[in-house]
């Protein structure tokens, strides 16, 4: 199959989800912008052209996991319980870290040295932040948990971003039981501790 030469939006997204496939394979230490331009079947220079630099590339893999986790969630039904939603958002974080690890590394841990978050970066971030804060609201409106909506938002996100990091190392449990017991344990005692009672 002959390289692609039109720097056409197409080619972009091609390249784009071709780097977030490497990223999975190759993890951090083996994502090069040659490596991706190899395995999309274009040219260096065309994936500079599109993005450019390998900072710029890793800035939209960046994106795009924010986007993956924001439509991950939107899969996700509103029941008449509200803990058990806000539980259910959890354990799609929980999933999206376990199905993606490497990327939500990019997204909350910031492992490339030439890439730092900046303002837009930071806001890549808020129509998942706002869709947890909103089902925090509800369960705050209706007198399940107390407290500030961000704030509690804030702690559910870290302790599920800690629980993913401890499993996705392997530091949570030999089992499939052990670790999901251990999640449960947490997510029980956050939201416990939580409760205005």
């Amino acid at each position: 199959m002959p390289r692609a030469k039109q720097r056409t939006q197409q080619l972009r997204d091609h390249v784009l989800h071709v780097a977030v496939s490497t990223l999975a394979a190759e993890g951090v230490t083996g994502f090069t912008t040659r490596k991706v331009a190899q395995q999309a079947e274009t040219s260096t220079p065309a994936v500079y052209e599109l993005f450019g630099d390998k900072a710029g590339l890793v800035r939209e893999v960046f994106f795009e996991g924010f986007r993956l986790l924001r439509r991950q969630f939107d899969q996700l039904a509103e029941s008449s319980d509200p803990r058990a939603d806000l539980v259910g958002v959890i354990e799609a974080f929980r999933g999206f870290a376990r199905g993606n690890p490497v990327l939500a590394e990019v997204m909350f841990s910031r492992p490339f040295a030439d890439f730092d978050p900046g303002p837009d970066e930071l806001r890549a971030g808020s129509a998942v932040r706002e869709f947890i804060v909103g089902r925090v609201r509800r369960c705050t409106s209706a007198g399940i948990l107390g407290g500030d909506d961000t704030d509690i938002a804030h702690v559910l996100v870290a302790l599920a971003q800690g629980l993913a990091a401890q499993e996705s190392a392997g530091w949570l449990g030999t089992s499939q039981a052990s670790r999901d017991r251990r999640w449960g344990l947490a997510i029980r005692a956050v939201l416990d501790g939580l409760s205005p009672s």
